[in-house]
């Protein structure tokens, strides 16, 4: 109860607004406006102040309760010793859910852990949720809600971001934007003390415009809660986590910056791999797996096939698909029709080298013929960059041939060049098919994809 209005809300109220910029009261106020949620605005700001954003203007209310109208979210920016009596006031209001921005809690030692367990307390006496405290908001892109003091400019997609920390989450949701990552939404979840992990993966397993979900943890309250609720999930959607404070040191280090619990390495890893949870070591490899899960369809075979222009990059991936244990196709026969897309000296064994020469056409019939092969289960389109073809243009013909063939095999690309290499990359990413800038990058993605594939089909037959 109560999560839904984290990403449903018809009302939002920020308690402690700012006429300043530069004060995060501000931030908020300004995205929730220029990311375009349609629901209804209240500023609430104890002096009563005008707050003027844009071409609008705010009047500010001093209390939760002065407000006229019903409140479903209420995010909270007042300093610490104020959070108690603002909880109270937004329970009698009949709020729902309390996005609580303000640190100074559990991550400070015992007596903040205290003050927290009060706040949550009289949350639930009024059947309030609480996110946080100690966060930086959240977004959901379906209602264009930006109720953070992170970047505006979030790309609408599939992935759902859950991060603990605050920083690294703005931090992330920049670098989203940046690497053409679409998202549907973006929970920053700090302290935990209420609302956690396993609530929002709940969410997000019934919600229809979110495919996969990345979270970046240092630990968890309830591990055999959350291994339970992401064991269900990932029957239904891919979760993958970076689970920092693997080494001592690193762990010492979690537990003193979001005050949680970080435990051994080695009982998440193994709590991981039977939930069916990806754990990725890096930031890079989460979001180059997320691309692939939140992006294309289950493969219906372990056929694979590698289409190139270099011996190069074939030779790369086909040791990346080896080391992954990724099967590549082998019926030489079957194999035979990408002889029409080549010169005579090119060769048709998997990894297919159209050659050098390789334009656009000879892309289009190979990409086409692997489309419609029903053997051909998953496709890797590689290419490194000529004077024959631009890799834009090629871009081009990938989406459109992609889309025609509606989208039902799994397909991962990788362009490596310069400039224009770069903006095909982006192209293909806006579009939903998962290009990377090394031929390894973009087998490693693929292979996530089966493993998640083969996990949930092993789980169907037991």
């Amino acid at each position: 109860m109560g999560v839904e209005a984290l990403f449903e809300p018809r009302s939002i109220a920020v308690i402690g607004a700012s006429e300043k910029p530069g004060k995060i009261g501000y931030a908020i106020m300004k995205n929730l406006i220029e990311y375009g949620y349609e629901g209804k605005i209240y500023a609430v700001n104890v002096k009563g102040v005008e707050i003027k954003i844009g071409n609008r203007v705010f009047k500010s209310y001093k209390s939760i309760l002065d407000v006229p109208d019903e409140v479903d979210m209420a995010v909270i920016v007042v300093p610490a010793k104020f959070v108690p009596q603002v909880v109270d006031e937004c329970g009698k209001k009949g709020v729902k859910v309390l996005p609580i921005i303000t640190s100074g809690f559990g991550e400070l030692g015992e007596e903040g852990k205290k003050v927290e367990e009060q706040i949550v307390e009289t949350a639930h006496k009024y059947g309030m949720r609480i996110l946080g405290p100690n966060i930086f908001g959240v977004v959901y892109t379906p209602n264009k809600i930006n109720a953070t003091f992170g970047p505006t400019d979030v790309m609408p997609g599939s992935l759902a971001l859950i991060s603990q920390s605050g920083a690294l989450g703005i931090a992330l949701m920049g670098w989203t934007i940046l690497e053409k990552v679409g998202l549907s939404a973006v929970v920053s979840i700090g302290n935990k003390s209420d609302i956690d992990d396993a609530d929002l993966l709940e969410y997000f397993k019934k919600d229809d415009n979110t495919k996969a979900i990345l979270i970046y943890m240092e630990g968890v309250t309830d591990g055999r809660k959350f291994m339970e609720t992401a064991k269900e999930v990932s029957k239904k959607k891919p979760i993958i986590t970076i689970k920092a404070g693997r080494s001592e040191r690193g762990a010492k280090a979690a537990a003193s910056h979001t005050g949680s619990l970080a435990g051994a390495d080695k009982i998440y890893d193994a709590a991981f791999k039977q939930s069916g949870v990806l754990r990725a070591l890096t930031i890079g490899e989460a979001f180059d797996w997320a691309r692939t899960l939140g992006n294309l369809p289950e493969p219906e075979g372990e056929n694979v096939v590698i289409l190139t222009n270099g011996g190069g990059i074939g030779v790369m991936a086909t040791d990346a698909a080896e080391e992954e244990g990724l099967h590549l196709y082998d019926n030489l026969e079957e194999l035979k029709v990408f002889a029409n897309y080549m010169p005579p000296f090119g060769s048709y064994k998997n990894p297919v080298d159209l050659t050098g020469m390789a334009g656009a056409e000879s892309y289009e019939g190979a990409i086409k013929a692997a489309l419609e092969h029903p053997e051909m289960h998953s496709i890797a389109v590689l290419y490194c960059q000529t004077a024959v073809l631009d890799p834009r243009d090629l871009a081009k013909v990938v989406i459109r041939e992609y889309n025609e063939s509606g989208r039902k095999k799994p397909l991962v690309v990788a362009i490596v060049g310069g400039i224009e290499a770069k903006e095909a990359i982006d192209i293909l990413n806006e579009k939903g098919i998962p290009a990377y800038p090394e031929p390894e990058r973009a087998i490693k993605a693929l292979s996530a994809l089966y493993r998640w594939s083969r996990w949930k089909n092993k789980q169907k037959s037991e």
